[in-house]
């Protein structure tokens, strides 16, 4: 992973740090690496490094102003300041202070200066690859796949969707998340539309489309993690039950006893892609590339063999494919894995010749990226129906997260590409190899 920082007083500039790491967030449905190959700010994971100097910000003064537009504050770009607009004019303004306990990192949409890390709205991975069974995303072409173009109509995410703020000298860190960044002007807007409330102790509010957190219950890694539910995050950085749909215009009652503090394997949503929040530590026991790569060596060193052709199958250590005669396909209803062969028909379901049973087929593919893996345990198992293989706790963690899916739905996908899951969203793989052992 990288080890760059980028940071000014205020967000992005390419200033490099070799200080210690925070963490790490890692888009969900990239193997990693985004499709189009990471360059620069946009890329398929993010270094959270120290800082050189301490940018962090902390609320200090709060007032209310009539004609905002024309207040200073709009015009200092040395003082980040987030605006409350109300009817008939009016505006609450929150004055930010310099913190020097904290780094703070920008998540986003927008490629300005002030967002570190730009996000991109998420293609599910079968519009970027194909299964034999998968004939309505893709076509096929004399076995060799041809993938269709996936396209976002129009981004969900906010442009300064998020925002972090680390504290420098805690070990492990501790990363908190607020929805809503700074622009380039050091400025916050919520519209008069927005979701807002006034208390005792100031005002808060929420984004258009919100910011999503889910904390996993126990240590993820090592496997004895469940997840936990999602909820809201507002500007303040206050947790608040799901609203009716994403913009909806009321918020729910707060959630007591939890905090917008992020563990590892915290996940962030912004409405079009979902964060995994991996902490130092615990990305440094899981699993490396080169402990994937070896596990691959090893189930190929067994010459697993297809039952029908009797040629000998290769499990790709990249996401560059086999050649079509030793490429791995696998039963999704049993497990069988077996290579390409003539099936006697076309159309969704194949009929297993070793147990019989009549289901979809896919291409058996490895999940590449570490950071998904919840153990360093052998991929014995696939995601249904994209084949991508993972060991037996990685894919039911993953297989038992509803990820937001539009304005108010949830569905399982697999992590490594954004597939959308089917049926139980796993096969156990039974593979037909040591046979001259």
């Amino acid at each position: 992973m990288p080890s760059d920082s980028r940071g000014s007083s205020s967000g992005g500039s390419q200033v490099v740090s070799n200080g210690k790491i925070h963490g790490y967030l890692i888009v969900l449905g990239n193997n990693g690496s985004l499709p189009s190959g990471d360059k620069g700010r946009k890329r398929s994971k993010y270094c959270v490094t120290q800082r050189p100097k301490p940018n962090g910000v902390q609320p200090s003064n709060q007032y209310r102003v009539q004609t905002p537009q024309t207040h200073p504050a709009v015009t200092d770009v040395n003082q980040h300041t987030i605006f409350y607009t109300l009817p008939r004019h009016q505006a609450v303004i929150v004055e930010y202070t310099s913190d020097p306990t904290k780094d703070m990192y920008q998540i986003g949409r927008s490629s300005e200066e002030p967002i570190d890390f730009v996000v991109a709205d998420t293609v599910p991975g079968s519009l970027n690859k194909t299964s034999v069974n998968r004939t309505s995303s893709c076509s096929s072409n004399g076995g060799q796949v041809v993938p269709a173009v996936g396209r976002v109509a129009q981004s969900t995410i906010s442009r300064f969707a998020c925002r972090l703020l680390v504290e420098r000298d805690s070990l492990p860190a501790r990363a908190y998340v607020y929805a809503a960044g700074f622009d380039s002007s050091r400025n916050i807007f919520l519209g008069e539309k927005a979701t807002k409330w006034e208390t005792d102790k100031g005002i808060d509010g929420l984004t258009t489309n919100g910011v999503l957190l889910l904390q996993p219950k126990g240590e993820f890694e090592g496997g004895a993690a469940s997840p936990g539910q999602w909820v809201e995050v507002s500007v303040g950085g206050a947790l608040y039950h799901l609203r009716d749909s994403r913009s909806a215009p009321q918020k729910k009652s707060q959630v007591e006893n939890e905090f917008n503090l992020l563990v590892d394997g915290s996940l962030i949503d912004l409405c079009g892609a979902t964060l995994l929040w991996r902490s130092a530590e615990g990305l440094a026991k899981g699993p490396t590339a080169r402990h994937l790569e070896k596990m691959v060596d090893e189930l190929n060193a067994g010459k697993p063999q297809c039952p029908v052709g009797l040629n000998t199958l290769v499990l790709p250590r990249k996401s560059t494919l086999p050649p079509p005669d030793q490429t791995p396909y696998v039963y999704l209803k049993c497990g069988h894995v077996q290579g390409q062969h003539h099936w006697g028909k076309e159309g969704e379901d194949r009929t297993c010749p070793i147990c019989l049973k009549v289901g979809p087929v896919s291409q058996l593919s490895m999940g590449l990226e570490p950071a998904f893996w919840v153990d360093r345990e052998p991929p014995t198992y696939a995601f249904n129906p994209c084949g991508h293989m993972a060991s037996e706790k990685t894919v039911k963690y993953w297989g038992a997260i509803p990820i937001p899916h539009g304005t108010n739905g949830f569905i399982g996908k697999c992590p490594f590409c954004a597939t959308p899951l089917e049926d139980r969203g796993f096969a156990k793989l039974i593979f037909q190899d040591h046979l001259d052992s």
